[in-house]
């Protein structure tokens, strides 16, 4: 038996766009928590009426005054299979959760990953107290980190939290600060990053780089720096602490204006100081055993993951208005390696 529907009705209001998806997503009761992708979704499977009539255009015009019914699906149970994992909830109400992921966990199932995942994981800690959002009971994840980062993600519960997140990462107005292990130490008197196209260094020594970021031409699992095309991408770092004598490496707090795939990674790539660990934009560089002794050249070599943790998160969240802030300390390996390249 499916499941039941609920209707939304929406009178549009004066001077509506031309289009009715647009006039939709405009004039549709907040509490609806219907997205302009969903509402274009609902359009195509004929479930939007005007007097009994079934509009299924999205280009469809629209007038002043329409009465539109539209006939939401209930959620439907998802064919990913809930597994029980022990997972560090941060934060936990209604709407969202916060949780921080350990490295080595995919965040989606995918093809080469349909089980194990954060998702599989969070499916069984909602059990059936879960809303459905964009037409099933799934978590809502509105950004991801990379397989091998661990740190912080904020998930939605409710088709509500899911809308109102999205818009946030898309307004690029949630805060998020990573921690990066690198090689070398971005200084603020290197003339080669002074003169490196897409660098720019700000008050407080803070360094901010501006690219474009796309797939790379040859290696499809790789992210390449481009000028025109692509997605603009800005990351801005500084440097927390340095490790060794002279200084060989270096640990940076990362923000993130806009969130791109391997954005920190591909960023510190280009300014010539990748992470430590890194195998894809990392490099080659050794460290030297003069510099932070055979202890930190040890540790930095066997390193099994990018350096990189996604410590700090902070949003409006997006059903009841208040602030919200979260850090995640660093995780064992890396406190590991920091101690190995300070001794």
């Amino acid at each position: 038996m499916p499941p039941p529907c609920r209707i939304v009705t929406i009178v549009i209001g004066p001077h509506p766009p031309a289009r009715l998806d647009k006039a939709l997503a405009r004039d549709v009761p907040e509490a609806a928590a219907l997205s302009r992708t969903r509402l274009a979704r609902l359009i195509e499977d004929g479930v939007v009426t005007r007097a009994g009539v079934a509009l299924t255009d999205c280009k469809i015009r629209v007038n002043e005054a329409d009465v539109i019914e539209i006939a939401v699906p209930g959620a439907a149970e998802v064919e990913t299979v809930a597994e029980a994992m022990d997972l560090e909830i941060v934060h936990e109400d209604p709407d969202l959760l916060v949780v921080n992921k350990p490295a080595g966990m995919v965040v989606h199932p995918a093809p080469g990953s349909p089980s194990g995942t954060l998702v599989n994981g969070l499916l069984h800690h909602f059990g059936g107290d879960l809303s459905g959002i964009g037409g099933e009971k799934r978590p809502g994840i509105v950004h991801r980190i990379d397989k091998d980062t661990s740190g912080l993600l904020v998930v939605a519960k409710s088709d509500a939290a899911h809308h109102g997140l999205t818009d946030q990462f898309a307004a690029h107005t949630v805060d998020r600060e990573y921690l990066a292990v690198v090689n070398g130490v971005p200084e603020a008197a290197d003339p080669r990053i002074r003169g490196l196209r897409g660098t720019h260094w700000e008050s407080g020594d803070m360094l901010r780089v501006t690219t474009q970021l796309a797939r790379h031409k040859t290696d499809r699992q790789r992210q390449a720096v481009l000028w025109t095309g692509g997605r603009h991408a800005v990351t801005r770092l500084r440097v927390v602490a340095r490790f060794g004598t002279p200084a060989v490496a270096a640990l940076v707090a990362c923000r993130l204006e806009t969130g791109r795939t391997h954005q920190i990674r591909v960023h510190l790539a280009h300014i010539g100081h990748g992470l430590i660990g890194d195998p894809v934009y990392g490099g080659r560089r050794k460290l030297s055993a003069k510099a932070v002794g055979a202890a930190g050249v040890t540790a930095a070599a066997g390193f099994a993951r990018q350096a990189l943790h996604a410590a700090s998160l902070g949003f409006i969240h997006p059903v009841s208005g208040a602030a919200m802030a979260f850090e995640a300390a660093l995780p064992r390996d890396m406190d590991d390696l920091i101690a190995a390249l300070a001794d």
